[in-house]
This record gives structure tokens, sequence and C-alpha cells, in this order.
């Protein structure tokens, strides 16, 4: 458990860490939005792999669904936080690129969990 949980958390940690930056660490040329979009997917990703357990046939829509509504709750609590940190604002927008990476994080490993099982059989692990 703590093997699936323990990324899902660190994970969180540096993005809490990043967000309580004044002035966050950024590569040259990648725009707010799109630095969301990737750091939510793949926090999806990471709380995906908890929610099924580590395991293909663990990538179910519940677990898919869930590991979205973390991540995307998350996302909202980030930008609360960042109210609160000088020289950082919270914008409605950052969240809504935090649920389209967390989200788009989803829908890849939900097919990806499909493609996969349809592959290996019913009895896939």
């Amino acid at each position: 458990m703590l093997a699936l949980w323990a990324p899902v958390g660190l994970y969180m940690a540096l993005i809490f860490w990043a967000s309580s930056l004044p002035s966050p660490p950024s590569p040259a040329q990648v725009g707010d939005k799109v630095q969301h979009f990737a750091a939510y997917a793949g926090l999806g990703l990471v709380t995906i792999r908890a929610t099924a357990g580590g395991r293909i046939r663990g990538l179910t829509l519940a677990a898919v669904g869930l590991a979205w509504a973390i991540a995307a709750v998350y996302g909202v609590t980030d930008e609360w936080h960042q109210a609160y940190v000088p020289g950082r604002t919270s914008d409605i927008a950052d969240v809504a690129a935090d649920w389209l990476g967390a989200g788009l994080a989803a829908v890849g490993a939900g097919a990806f969990g499909i493609i996969a099982r349809s592959r290996r059989g019913p009895d896939a692990h």
C-alpha cells in the first residue's frame, strides 16, 4: 500500500513546495498553463497507478475516475494555497489546466488498460 501511495504523496508535496515559491522554476518558453497541464497529468498518472493497485487489471472506470477526482481536488486546493503566497495569484484557468491534464492522463490510462487487457485476455495482470 505504501509503495502505491507514497509516490502520490511525494508528487503532491513537490507541487505544494513549488506553489510556495514566489517565483517557481520554469523551463524557458513554456507557458504557465502548459506547466499546470503537465504537472497534473503527472499527478494523475501516479494517482491512477495507486487507485488501480499497480495492476493493469485495476485500470477500471472507477479507479480512473477516483484518480482524476483526487488530482482535480488537489488542483483546487493548490490554487487556494497560492492565493496566500506573496507574489503568487490564484487563477481559475490554472484549475482548468490542472483538471485537463489529470483528465487526459485518466483517459490515456483507461484506454491503455482496455487495450492491454484485450491483448492479454481476461486473465491479464
